[in-house]
């Protein structure tokens, strides 16, 4: 199209191939271009075009009469559904390590942008043929949603330069939003639809910069915890841990995964009942007062105790979370405890499949 002297050209569906939605298109180019990946699309742009050419008795074209403006493309198009979650984005638990499927841990964590991002780009890569000596390029996936989150989380680190990556994640998670910007529920596209979203799809939600800054309470961990983890891990035994780690793993009580000190509560495996004790740390100096809210996962009844506490500012307290299953469900179901005061929301998704209702 640059050899010819194009000042533009647009790519559309074709009719006659199918009406299918092309997903993951990602193009860096050299002139004005624009991508119609939709045949609806596609379809107003050649009702148009057609209505405005006048064709010879051979179908051919005679007379061009349509025309079209190439306008500044650093203008942002809001839709008012942002965030959607991308058919390309990954998704949990499908873990490729059978001894984690069961190790009771959420992921995705947080959503963040990653869809036709426009950044700056190394000259001298040679990741793609293309791009080669551009200094920006438009890019897709989580190698441009990491960036989002390695920034903010340098941010929340300028404010809280004592904190780590455990209450770094915390303030990302427990602060997220869980409906777009029109208050409506986050959407993930499927196969050829949009359906509601699931923490599976978004993790906690999409991330807000401004409240992850001050979240008010945040679930801390350790190296302990991280031990105690990885010896809870379904197959994993005490002999790898010590040559991991360089640590015996603790034998006074049995641990979960499930009691890793997460923003987020998943059992993969709910067999009767189980306890869940988190920890929340205040990072205020402010004493505040918080009540407790559950939205329970389909077939578990969830009891939080205390249901209502006081925490005085930079002290720390336990909740104990009781989760009872009702019914079987054989797959996952999702719930939300949520933490509210005066002045900070604390969301904590709760992700639950059930094995039995009934303790053998």
């Amino acid at each position: 199209m640059k050899q010819i002297g194009a000042a533009g050209f647009i790519i559309t569906v074709d009719p006659n191939i199918g009406s299918e939605q092309v997903k993951g298109t990602t193009l860096t180019l050299q002139i004005p271009a624009i991508i119609l990946n939709n045949m609806h699309a596609s379809s107003a742009l050649w009702e148009y075009y057609n209505s405005r050419t006048v064709r010879g008795r051979r179908g051919q074209a005679v007379v061009f009469a349509a025309s079209a403006r190439i306008l500044d493309g650093r203008r942002a198009t809001y839709t008012g559904q942002a965030p959607i979650v991308a058919s390309y984005s990954s998704r949990g638990p499908d873990v490729n390590n059978a001894l984690l499927q069961t190790a009771d841990v959420l992921k995705p964590n947080v959503l963040a942008p990653g869809s036709s991002i426009w950044a700056a780009w190394s000259p001298s890569s040679e990741g793609d043929q293309y791009i080669n000596g551009q200094s920006f390029a438009l890019m897709s996936g989580t190698s441009m949603a990491t960036p989002h989150i390695a920034g903010i989380a340098a941010l929340i680190k300028q404010k809280h330069p004592k904190w780590g990556p455990a209450a770094i994640t915390s303030a990302m998670m427990t602060t997220a939003d869980r409906t777009d910007s029109s208050g409506a529920p986050i959407l993930a596209q499927s196969t050829n639809q949009l359906a509601p979203a699931t923490p599976f799809d978004f993790g906690a939600g999409s991330i807000n910069v401004t409240l992850a800054i001050e979240p008010g309470l945040i679930f801390n961990a350790n190296f302990e915890h991280y031990v105690q983890f990885l010896c809870a891990v379904p197959g994993v035994d005490g002999k790898s841990v010590r040559q991991a780690v360089g640590v015996e793993c603790p034998t006074n009580r049995k641990f979960w995964c499930s009691d890793l000190n997460t923003a987020s509560v998943t059992i993969s495996n709910l067999v009767g009942s189980r306890e869940v004790i988190r920890q929340v740390t205040n990072v205020g100096h402010m004493n505040e007062r918080y009540r407790v809210l559950v939205r329970e996962p389909f077939g578990v009844n969830v009891t939080v105790l205390p249901p209502v506490f006081k925490i005085r500012g930079y002290a720390s307290r336990h909740l104990k979370l009781i989760f009872q299953a009702t019914g079987t469900t054989n797959a996952y179901t999702f719930g939300e405890m949520v933490l509210q005061s005066m002045m900070h929301t604390v969301r904590v998704p709760l992700a639950v499949f059930v094995g039995s209702a009934v303790r053998s």
